[in-house]
Formats: structure tokens, C-alpha cells, sequence
């Protein structure tokens, strides 16, 4: 039983986003079809709608079968109500995956029956889907039985996201680290088969909501809300650093350690004696004493730290959209006022707009307030009133939006196409230095640390260096600005030793060669190396065809004739920790990004599964197999 391209389905669900595609084009693209995994309750118990349903109106229809007001009879007039749909509203929405686990098996096939529908696929369409590592073989068989029972397809598979991953870097050995949304999932794969034992699933407080959570600490008594630092920690602004960068302007920022707590307290130099007086107020550039303005006391009071940011739809909720509206006007023409007088001021403002988001102390973004849209809409204005408030509260240009993660605030179309969205307000926030304090709460270490214990617990010695070596960083979690850099940086300081430290104490002659003598009789002699098994047979291809399927595995020389003595290097600490190599035969990924790799891998899988094997090698099940074994039979067809 064989497929074509164009019949093949790809899904992707996660606890954000779902990806999907129908059919695979000769150059793997990202998921044409971008679904936010989230459902809403409908009037029938038991049915789901993909978005939020907003009464618009009321409208009156006589009834029919009455008389006319002209036979002076009483007519039956009917109320009905004008309903909407609103796509960017997530009042009220339900989402069926929390941390990967499916935590509503109904609300989650609505939400599958929303993808199929929107791909609307033909009759003759096999799906292959991308399986959750938390998800239990009685997930697996639960969902086999809803795709082949609601939808009737011919065939049917399962691919681990991880094994996506790595078909996705072509790369059979790699340690996968998918940061998601709310865990992260690290696991280390030989051969294209994952090592169960030490695997790190689902790993709570190590996904994006983690560093939303902690911007949401620091900001919070500013007046930030969860949508707030949601948006900031995907903005470019928003940096993790290396470990041991000084933040801009903070206080290991340029600073002398105080050596003297006295000394700094009355005179604000850094310690006694000279060379330490360094700061305004030790130098005399600043009074000193309590009280504003000084170096030691109260702190300038800035407006906007004391007011933080203003919660605009509660101000417009409350009726006061107008005096809020004359405040911004005052305020931009105070600012226009001010640039014109100084420019000195002009200039330093310019120059700081030139430095490196990393050396700046201060600097802002746009916020997109939903919250502020639905407070509009519940004022019940008409149509032209709401177009006149956006107009006069939005701060930014109007434009499509996406935000940094790929993830758009209105689904896409079946054709990859995104809806157009209307009515975006957009407001300019300011931010500190906390921008770059997202993972400060110990992220970085939680997750290097779930990574050594993953890779120590791998039974075979010998292949841990080589899966240190073959880092694979990948989820939405991970395309904060700087977050893999800095997660390796966090690896190679915490484990990482030197090649000269690993060989102090070990031999490099095998175990299995004896010292060489003077007579020469014991002088290692060169062996030859058998070729690699694999040198002339496409890796992917070897993999889909043969790893589920022992027996197919061609035998090599190399397995033969492997002593148990070989040197594995050092196998409890790496000397060395890479990343693979990002491949660069995919142009629209390059450009894209790579952290939805499993979703390019699953792209890969599918063509080998339903087109080049056919179902050979049992890669995928089919509709007679589901109709001999039931549901169970699925996991000896899974990947």
C-alpha cells in the first residue's frame, strides 16, 4: 500500500500550538496551518467551537403565520440574537494539553476534528502525528482508535518528537532538549532509538512559563499582568545572558566590590583610604545625607516606577476613556516640546539607540492589550465608535502580526494563508534591566542538570562522550534571545573538564595490549578498521526500515570483533560539549528557525514511511491491520 505526497497529513499538537500540513512539497517547509490548542465550550454538552462566541446584537423578526398590523390583528415579533466569532479572545478557553499530558480527552478531539476540518484533506489520506513523551501506550491507543473510528483514514502512525528531531539534523546519536511551554523533555538517542532509562520527561517549571513567571515576579509590582511579560519574553528585548555578564547600569555593572560598609554608608566611596572614591557622592558631585536627590537615602522617585503601567482597560471599563485619551495627548506634546529644547538630550537618546540591547539599561516594546479590545467590545458601540477608539488608543502601526515564536494571533487558513486581524491595539511599554532576568530563578542550572543525569545513566560508556557532542536544543521555550547559548555556556562550566585532566589518570593503549618489550615482539601492530556498515545506505532510510525490526540490522565486523576492554575516553565528565550542526538543505527553515525541528523531522519520516518503505517494514498501521489487532496493535507500528 503506497501513498503519494500530496495525501500525506502532519500533525503536531502541543500545549500552545498545533501544527499541521497536508502534503509534503519536494522542499520541507514549516506547518502551513497554525492552530492555537485551545477550544471553547458550546451550547450542546459535549461540543466544541475554535473560538470565542460574542453576541453582536439583537434583532427583531416577525413571526411567521401572523397577521398584519393593516387586519388589525396583534403581530408576534421574535427576538433573535446576532452572534460573532471572535478569534483573538481566550476568554472562557479550554486547553485540552497541559504540559504535554492530555488533560481533556474530549475538549482535545474537538480540538483535532478543528485541524482535520481546516486542512479539509481528501478521502485517501493516511496522518502521521507527533507523539508527546509523557503520553502512556493507553494515550497511544486512545488516540489511534479516535483517527481511525471519526476521520476513517487509511493509515495511521506515531512518531516520538524527540526521533522527529533527530531525523530532522540527520543526525542517528544527539541529546534532545525540547523546551516547551511548561516542561521540558530532555532524551538521549542512539541509533535512532531513545534511551528510556534516566529519560527526563515533562520536567516541570523548565518551559517558557517558567521565565514568564519570573519576568511576572519582578514586574509585577509595577502593575505587569501575565500577557504583559508573556509578550516581553518573546519581544527581541528580551535577553538571556551568559552566566557571569554584568547587566547594564546594575550593580555589578562597573562597580568596585564595597570593601568598607561604613565608609560607602557615610561617604559613599566603595572602601577607606584613596583610589576608592569614586562614585558622584564621594567625589562631591552629590550631597550627602538622607532625602532625595542624594547619594545615600531615598531613591529619586521616578512617576512612571510609582504608577508602574496603567491597566488602560479598567480605565476604559469605568467609563474615563476620555480623560485617559487627553492625559496621551498632553503627554506626547510635552515630549515633542521637550526634544526640540534639548538637544543635547536628542543626542544622548540616539546614541543610546545605537548600542546593543544587552548595554542597554532602559528600553521598550509593544504590547498588544487584548484585555483593552474586549472592554471596547463590551461597551456596546457601534461598529464605527470601536474603529475611532483603536485608532485613538493603539500606539503602534497597524500591521500583521507575529510575534517571536511564530505563533500568530489569528489561526491560518488550509492554504497557509494567515486571516487577516482587525483591531490590534498596540501600546509602547518601557522596561529595565529585568528583561534580562527571566531565568534567574535557577532555570539554566534545573535544566543542565536533568541533561548530565540523562546522559550518565546511558549503560554503554562509550557512546556518552559522542551524545555530548551532539546537543540538539529545540521548542518555542528555547527561542527566547540567547537561551541556547546561554544553556550551553551553563553545560560546558558545570561539567565540562579539560582533555589534559580526563587522560591524567587513564592509558591511551588499550587494556587489551600488553607493554611493548625489548625484543619488539609485543609492538602494537596497526588493525585494520572495518567500513562503516551504513557508508552507502541512506541513514534515514537505514533507521525508518530496520530500527523497529532487529534482524533487518545488517551485521558489521566492527560488533565481531569490539573487545569490552576498548578505551571509551572519559565517560563520567565530557571534555568536550557541541552542538549539531544545523543543516542547511532546508532554505525555509534556515530562515525560520529550527525550533519547531520535530515538526521537519516528522516531514522526513512520512515521506520514508508512506512513500519510499510502503509499509514494508510495518512502519505504519493500516486500516486491515486496525481492523485484525484493535487500538492495541498500535505499538508495534509506533517509532
Amino acid at each position: 500500500m503506497g501513498f503519494k505526497d500530496d495525501q500525506i497529513i502532519v500533525i503536531a499538537p502541543g500545549s500552545k500550538v498545533t501544527l499541521a500540513q497536508l502534503g509534503l512539497p519536494e522542499s520541507f517547509t514549516p506547518a502551513r496551518v497554525r492552530v492555537h490548542s485551545r477550544m471553547f465550550a458550546a451550547e450542546e454538552e459535549g461540543q466544541w467551537e475554535p473560538y470565542k462566541i460574542r453576541v453582536k446584537g439583537r434583532q427583531q423578526n416577525q413571526a411567521t403565520g401572523s397577521g398584519t398590523e393593516a387586519d388589525g390583528e396583534d403581530v408576534a415579533v421574535e427576538e433573535s440574537l446576532i452572534l460573532e466569532e471572535d478569534v483573538l479572545s481566550e476568554d472562557g478557553a479550554v486547553w485540552p494539553l497541559k504540559g504535554g499530558r492530555i488533560v481533556d480527552w474530549s475538549c482535545f478531539y474537538g480540538l483535532m476534528n478543528h485541524v482535520y476540518n481546516s486542512l479539509n484533506p481528501p478521502f485517501h489520506t493516511p496522518i502521521l502525528l507527533i507523539a508527546e513523551p509523557v503520553w502512556t501506550p493507553k494515550d497511544h491507543e486512545k488516540i489511534t482508535q479516535f483517527f481511525f473510528e471519526k476521520f476513517k483514514i487509511p493509515a495511521f502512525a506515531l512518531i516520538d518528537s524527540a526521533i522527529a528531531s533527530c531525523y530532522a539534523f540527520g543526525s542517528q546519536n544527539a541529546t534532545v532538549v525540547d523546551i516547551g511551554q511548561e516542561k521540558a523533555d530532555i532524551t538521549a538517542i542512539s541509533d535512532f532509538v531513545p534511551h528510556d532509562r534516566g529519560r527526563a520527561i515533562a520536567l516541570p517549571n523548565c518551559g517558557g512559563e517558567a521565565m514568564t513567571q519570573t519576568l511576572l515576579k519582578l514586574l509585577g509590582p509595577r502593575g505587569f499582568k501575565r500577557e504583559m511579560c508573556e509578550q516581553l519574553k518573546r519581544s527581541p528585548i528580551c535577553e538571556i545572558l551568559p552566566p557571569g555578564t554584568s547587566l547594564p547600569g546594575g550593580l555589578d555593572s562597573g562597580k568596585e566590590a564595597v570593601s568598607n560598609p561604613a565608609a560607602a554608608a557615610s561617604t559613599g566611596a566603595t572602601g577607606s583610604g584613596p583610589g576608592h572614591r569614586n562614585t558622584a557622592a564621594a567625589l562631591g558631585s552629590a550631597p550627602i545625607g538622607p532625602g532625595p536627590n542624594t547619594e545615600v537615602g531615598e531613591e529619586p522617585r521616578d512617576e512612571e516606577d510609582n504608577e508602574g503601567v496603567l491597566d488602560v482597560a479598567s480605565i476604559v471599563a469605568g467609563g474615563k476613556m476620555s480623560e485617559y485619551l487627553a492625559r496621551k495627548e498632553k503627554e506626547k506634546a510635552d515630549k515633542a516640546a521637550s526634544k526640540k529644547k534639548g538637544s543635547d538630550a536628542t543626542t544622548q537618546q540616539a546614541k543610546a539607540g545605537r548600542l546593543p540591547n544587552s548595554r542597554r539599561e532602559r528600553t521598550s516594546f509593544m504590547y498588544e492589550d487584548h484585555a483593552l479590545l474586549d472592554a471596547l467590545k463590551n461597551q456596546n458601540l457601534s461598529g464605527e465608535k470601536i474603529a475611532e477608539a483603536q485608532a485613538a488608543l493603539d500606539e503602534g502601526s497597524h500591521r500583521e502580526h507575529q510575534t517571536s515564536e511564530g505563533i500568530s494571533s489569528a489561526d491560518s487558513d488550509a492554504t497557509g494563508a494567515r486571516k487577516p486581524v482587525k483591531g490590534i491595539i498596540r501600546r509602547e511599554i518601557e522596561v529595565g534591566i529585568e528583561r534580562f532576568q527571566a531565568a534567574s530563578d535557577g532555570l539554566l542550572e534545573r535544566i543542565a542538570d536533568a541533561v548530565y543525569r540523562t546522559i550518565i545513566s546511558v549503560e554503554e560508556v562509550n557512546k556518552r562522550s559522542e551524545l555530548w557532542d551532539s546537543m540538539i536544543f529545540v521548542g518555542n521555550g528555547s527561542k527566547v534571545r540567547g537561551f541556547k547559548e546561554a544553556l550551553l555556556a551553563t553545560l560546558t562550566s558545570k561539567y565540562m573538564i579539560s582533555p589534559s585532566s580526563a587522560t591524567i589518570f587513564t592509558s591511551e593503549i588499550p587494556s587489551n595490549i600488553s607493554t611493548p618489550t625489548g625484543t619488539g615482539a609485543n609492538t602494537p601492530q596497526p588493525q585494520m578498521q572495518p567500513p562503516h556498515a551504513g557508508s552507502h545506505v541512506n541513514p534515514l532510510l537505514l533507521a525508518a526500515t530496520t530500527a523497529q525490526v532487529p534482524h533487518l540490522n545488517p551485521p558489521t565486523a566492527l560488533s565481531q570483533h569490539q573487545s569490552h576492554n576498548t578505551h571509551s575516553s572519559h565517560g563520567q565528565t565530557p571534555t568536550s560539549i557541541k552542538t549539531v550542526k544545523i543543516p542547511e538543505y532546508f532554505p525555509e527553515w534556515k530562515e525560520y528557525g529550527y525550533e519547531e525541528a520535530a515538526f521537519l523531522g516528522a516531514q522526513v519520516a512520512a515521506r520514508v514511511l508512506f512513500v519510499v518503505d510502503q509499509g514494508n517494514n510495518k512502519g505504519f498501521m493500516n486500516r486491515t491491520d486496525y481492523n485484525d489487532q484493535g487500538p492495541s496493535g498500535i505499538h508495534d507500528y509506533s517509532l
